[in-house]
């Protein structure tokens, strides 16, 4: 099992997605612990991937050695989401 760690912004990022939203983005979240590169996830660059979930991208970034996942960001598909990451 990996940890999954959520980016001091990602909280944030969390709290405004509406609650249906919330919930569907918080179990791709958790699955994340089991199995951190899920069929269907892209690879953006170097150890960063990318999960959609419904209408929401969720960047992230993995480390084997440490076995944990670090969610960096969590945006609608219409925004600009690779940006800063």
């Amino acid at each position: 099992m990996y940890r999954v760690l959520l980016a001091r912004p990602v909280s944030a990022q969390l709290d405004a997605l509406p609650k249906d939203a919330y919930e569907r983005v918080h179990a791709g979240l958790k699955a994340l612990a089991g199995r951190p590169r899920p069929p269907g996830c892209l690879k953006v660059e170097g150890d960063v991937f990318r999960i959609r979930v419904g209408e929401y991208r969720v960047i992230y970034e993995v480390s084997d050695s440490e076995r944990q996942v670090l969610v960096l960001r969590v945006a609608r598909r219409s925004e600009k989401t690779y940006r800063g990451v």
